[in-house]
């Protein structure tokens, strides 16, 4: 391959990884977490490994190998947790296709082994296949997560380079974000995505609007979402709501005309 194809697509790789874990956000950095994530992988192991036919086990365990791959210390660790969770919701999947929760975990598992074995065309191509697991679980259950396939959806096309190099799409992540805004407005998470979306893209009235809906959700929210289980996504979220409020008024004050 040669020299300046070799770096177009290890750039590329590391732009679409990039996107795929910005899916689920950064991982919280307190050990305490790291902690909790692992002690949630194995009781959800033993459970799975009980009855592994059972599907809210497959499921579950899914999820709890997701969340532990985000303090995986290694890359080879960091794939065998990953690949744990894809075999679990591909078995799944062959019993029951219609399991919006099976197809999800699977993208987001699919998403974690991409970034453990980046760069290459393996992990590159990984792309296609965790965007069509996301669009399979917003047809089944769009509501699924508070709205999670929509959320995810919108992300990756928000994050991913463009055409030809990705499925980057300005129109799809508008789209998807904005439909994960409004079927689950009280989580957080979506309105977050929202405003960050139309900051970058300088929709300030948007952005504004979206900013004063999240401000007035957030004492709500902080009852709803409360307890040790919650605790590393408000860390995120406390300091992506400041972030975001920062560069607003930043923006705003330089913008002509406002």
């Amino acid at each position: 391959m040669p020299p300046n194809l070799t770096r177009l697509l290890i750039l590329t790789v590391a732009l679409c990884l990039a996107a795929v874990a910005g899916v689920a956000g950064p991982p919280a950095t307190h050990p305490i977490f790291a902690e909790r994530a692992k002690d949630q992988f194995l009781k959800a192991q033993m459970q799975f490994q009980s009855d592994p036919h059972n599907p809210t086990n497959a499921w579950w365990f899914a999820r709890a190998t997701f969340d532990y791959c985000e303090f995986a210390t290694n890359e080879t660790q960091h794939a065998d947790l990953a690949r744990l969770g894809i075999a679990a919701c591909r078995e799944f999947i062959t019993r029951e296709p219609q399991s919006a929760p099976a197809h999800y975990y699977l993208a987001m598992n699919l998403g974690e082994l991409a970034q453990a074995e980046a760069p290459s065309l393996a992990a590159y191509r990984l792309v296609h296949e965790v965007e069509h697991e996301f669009k399979t679980a917003a047809e089944l259950d769009v509501h699924f997560d508070h709205a999670g396939p929509a959320r995810t959806l919108g992300e990756l096309y928000f994050q991913a380079p463009g055409w030809p190099l990705s499925v980057g799409s300005k129109h799809k992540a508008h789209e998807w974000l904005e439909r994960a805004a409004a079927l689950a407005p009280d989580y957080p998470e979506n309105l977050l995505n929202l405003a960050e979306a139309q900051l970058k893209w300088r929709q300030l009235e948007a952005c504004e609007t979206t900013l004063k809906n999240l401000e007035a959700r957030w004492p709500a929210a902080r009852t709803n979402y409360a307890g040790v289980t919650w605790e590393a996504d408000w860390q995120d979220w406390n300091a992506r709501r400041a972030a975001l409020q920062a560069e607003f008024q930043k923006v705003h004050r330089h913008a002509p005309g406002l």
